[in-house]
């Protein structure tokens, strides 16, 4: 965690209180969000089933991305009193609303993914 006075806080801030796509990309950017967001918009899974359907993600990283979607309102995580233990993590209303916009970068991905198969990367032209 980094201080709040540092240069990086303050700029961090300053973008977010300025630009809503910043807020967008800190609450569903990383390396794993989008991987959890695309199981969870399909519907309620147990941890266990969550961990075994993204290859590569230790239990550690999970849980910490879990907790950040679950403390910015994107994810509610469901625990039932039972032995063994259950719990289950689902995507709340207002991660509902960040299908269409998950839905067109998944589109989008792919789309790109396939254009850049075709053409090699230094050929892009901007």
């Amino acid at each position: 965690m980094r201080k709040e006075t540092s240069t990086n806080a303050i700029n961090e801030k300053r973008i977010i209180d300025t630009c809503g796509m910043a807020v967008s990309l800190r609450v569903m950017g990383g390396r794993w969000k989008p991987a959890i967001l695309c199981r969870l918009v399909c519907g309620t899974m147990r941890y266990s089933e969550l961990r075994k359907s993204i290859e590569g993600i230790s239990e550690r990283m999970l849980v910490a991305q879990l907790r950040e979607l679950e403390q910015d309102g994107i994810v509610r995580r469901v625990v039932y009193a039972e032995v063994p233990p259950r719990v289950e993590y689902e995507i709340t209303e207002l991660g509902n609303t960040m299908r269409p916009m998950l839905d067109a970068m998944a589109e989008w991905g792919t789309m790109h993914r396939d254009f850049s198969e075709r053409q090699p990367v230094d050929e892009f032209k901007f």
